[in-house]
């Protein structure tokens, strides 16, 4: 979430525009490559008969299912990831710490994320914790730039690495999207080479999509049930088209106008929904977003987010992986920024 006017830190913060003046982005649009083999990216998933996916769906909900929890949908296509495993995802750009941990240095980004995968796994040893990469492949800018979009899509050579790190290192990846005063529509199709690879998803942050016209990180935007489920027929296309096991699509949210007419959102097999609460704060206020807009809204499954810095800062402390385990629903995706 952008965080530049809330913490004060315009110089370091989430627009990339002046850092990218000497790259080689074209915030006007990217021929992106066509050229990656579509199984560098392994998934990650199993065959599962009911009986294990009815069980895997009690465990989320601590074996008390309610009149909201689980969702109740059809048992998942094989090579599904959810609800069978966990992803636990590193948050950011390449470019700059600033906008999350992929920023540091690569080598001690791998380190740290192997070793808190083995954390959250101890916490939970029913569901497999797959690690991933969460890369902002288009980030919202503070200035128009070229396209008068005010969002910055990065260069293909950036979008390669990332691809090639998930595949050296056995991970998952997520392409997220700002779309700034642009919409998904525009900025969907030119990740589709990345998206047709198996272990490739797809992340939309509501907070960037500026329907009001407003300059990103100055108000807060909106994704309507209309435009997710145009990202979930966008992925459900590829997944037949390729012949893919299902993607994952992440929707983050942290307030109740971020995401509107929940209840039109149109799940279908080949796409698994989560809505993830991106929030930062105290645990008390994390929660209290996480139980008012994700669990008290269900749509398939649910994430968390937690915050390094941002969470101490303004929370006293973060959370530890039993206390978000604990939640109602058990979120099945956690993404450290």
């Amino acid at each position: 979430m952008c965080m530049m006017q809330v913490l004060n830190k315009a110089a370091a913060g989430a627009c990339l525009w002046s850092l990218l003046q000497s790259c080689n982005a074209n915030d006007a649009g990217i021929s992106y490559t066509d050229y990656i083999n579509p199984d560098t990216v392994t998934p990650i998933g199993i065959t599962a008969d009911s009986t294990v996916y009815q069980q895997r769906l009690l465990h989320l909900v601590h074996n008390k299912p309610s009149d909201k929890w689980p969702v109740d949908k059809e048992e998942p296509l094989p090579r599904a990831i959810l609800p069978y495993n966990r992803i636990l995802a590193y948050y950011g750009n390449f470019y700059t710490p600033a906008m999350g941990v992929l920023g540091i240095p690569e080598q001690e980004m791998l380190t740290r994320l192997k070793a808190e995968a083995a954390r959250w796994q101890s916490a939970d040893t029913v569901l497999p914790v797959l690690p991933a990469l969460h890369y902002i492949a288009v980030t919202a800018q503070s200035q128009p730039g070229t396209s008068g979009k005010y969002r910055l899509r990065m260069p293909v050579t950036q979008l390669d690495k990332a691809v090639s790190m998930a595949a050296d290192n056995h991970l998952l990846l997520f392409f997220d999207v700002q779309v700034g005063l642009s919409t998904l529509q525009e900025e969907l199709p030119p990740l589709e080479p990345y998206l047709r690879m198996p272990g490739v998803h797809l992340g939309i942050d509501p907070e960037y999509s500026m329907k009001n016209k407003a300059v990103p990180c100055t108000t807060i935007g909106t994704f309507d049930a209309a435009e997710i489920n145009y990202a979930i027929s966008f992925l459900a296309g590829i997944v037949k088209r390729y012949h893919l096991p299902p993607k994952v699509l992440v929707v983050h949210r942290f307030t109740q106008a971020m995401l509107t007419n929940y209840k039109n959102i149109r799940v279908v097999p080949e796409v698994q929904v989560v809505i993830n609460m991106d929030g930062f704060g105290s645990p008390a206020k994390k929660i209290d977003s996480y139980k008012g807009f994700v669990s008290r809204e269900p749509v398939q499954f649910t994430g968390f987010k937690l915050f390094y810095k941002v969470d101490p800062q303004t929370g006293k402390r973060i959370m530890e992986p039993a206390e978000v385990i604990a939640l109602y629903p058990s979120p099945v995706y956690i993404q450290y920024q």
